[in-house]
């Protein structure tokens, strides 16, 4: 999980840098045309393809699905909120990962093909949008990523991440990657059974724009934890004077409610709920 992650977040240098390629190369994605949509990615285990007169053999069976505990609808407030949680942290991946993001069209509004994986062949209210039950609230948070994305370029850098090392004065760089508890990730991280925890610090600094100009960011720090239970984080210390404001928290029903209201020193513990993504920004004392 962890591997899978990092390549995607870093725009997949391991695939396309010694090509000459730019992050640009690489698109990120968690539903197409071709298989469940956001919503039925977290609301079913298994495809219900009957509709389409296959018998339900047609359409994908390796969904890398979860229904959250029932299948398909349900009225359960606590399965509701897992479900919205789970979207919003897919999104939010997929949204400030490096390389181009690409939505597929309705899951910002809680489309669903009741479980169907397969509809190309259905004309059907099956696969028509639904102006009547358009999710506001998953509208309103996908319409916050995309603008966090185009306000800040350390989500959408055109160059590749330099060696995710410290400089001798202990000074961040680009990117390091480090588990819950503040330390900077060894290769065995990567490759332990059952990991399912990480953080990321990105910096804003010495950045290039498309035309190769250089400009300024803030330094973001990125926390996940999909876990089952809650986890603390220890912020990045180093050369980092200031605060980390909260920008966005998935465990919210609102989730960027939180920002400008909830701010941790660097070495402060934060609490992520189970299964939930927090992303921070940095404040230096001049931006504070």
């Amino acid at each position: 999980m962890l591997h899978d992650f990092g390549r995607c977040f870093s725009g997949s240098a391991d695939l396309f840098a010694d090509g000459g390629r730019s992050p640009g190369a690489s698109i990120n994605l968690i539903t197409a045309h071709d298989g469940f949509t956001l919503l039925d990615l977290v609301s079913y285990d298994h495809k219900h393809n009957e509709a389409n007169g296959e018998g339900g053999r047609d359409g994908e069976s390796h969904n890398r699905s979860w229904n959250c505990g029932v299948e398909g609808p349900s009225d359960d407030p606590q399965i509701l909120a897992l479900r919205a949680r789970q979207r919003r942290n897919l999104l939010a991946t997929m949204f400030l990962s490096q390389g181009v993001p690409m939505l597929l069209g309705g899951d910002e509004l809680g489309r669903t093909q009741l479980g169907n994986n397969n509809g190309y062949c259905q004309d059907s209210e099956l696969s028509w949008y639904d102006w009547d039950e358009v999710d506001e609230e998953m509208l309103d948070f996908t319409r916050r990523l995309v603008q966090l994305r185009g306000d800040h370029a350390v989500f959408r850098r055109p160059d590749w991440f330099r060696p995710a090392e410290r400089t001798a004065d202990g000074e961040l760089q680009d990117v390091e990657w480090c588990t819950p508890a503040g330390i900077p990730m060894q290769a065995e991280h990567w490759h332990t059974d059952g990991a399912a925890a990480i953080a990321v610090y990105l910096s804003g600094r010495d950045l290039l724009d498309e035309q190769g100009r250089a400009i300024a960011d803030d330094d973001f720090y990125v926390t996940l934890n999909a876990t089952a239970t809650p986890l603390d984080f220890t912020l990045p210390d180093g050369k980092l004077v200031g605060e980390w404001e909260v920008v966005f928290d998935t465990a919210a029903i609102h989730p960027f409610a939180a920002r400008g209201r909830r701010h941790y020193r660097s070495v402060e513990v934060l609490t992520l709920e189970p299964r939930s993504m927090v992303v921070l920004r940095h404040l230096a004392p001049e931006k504070r």
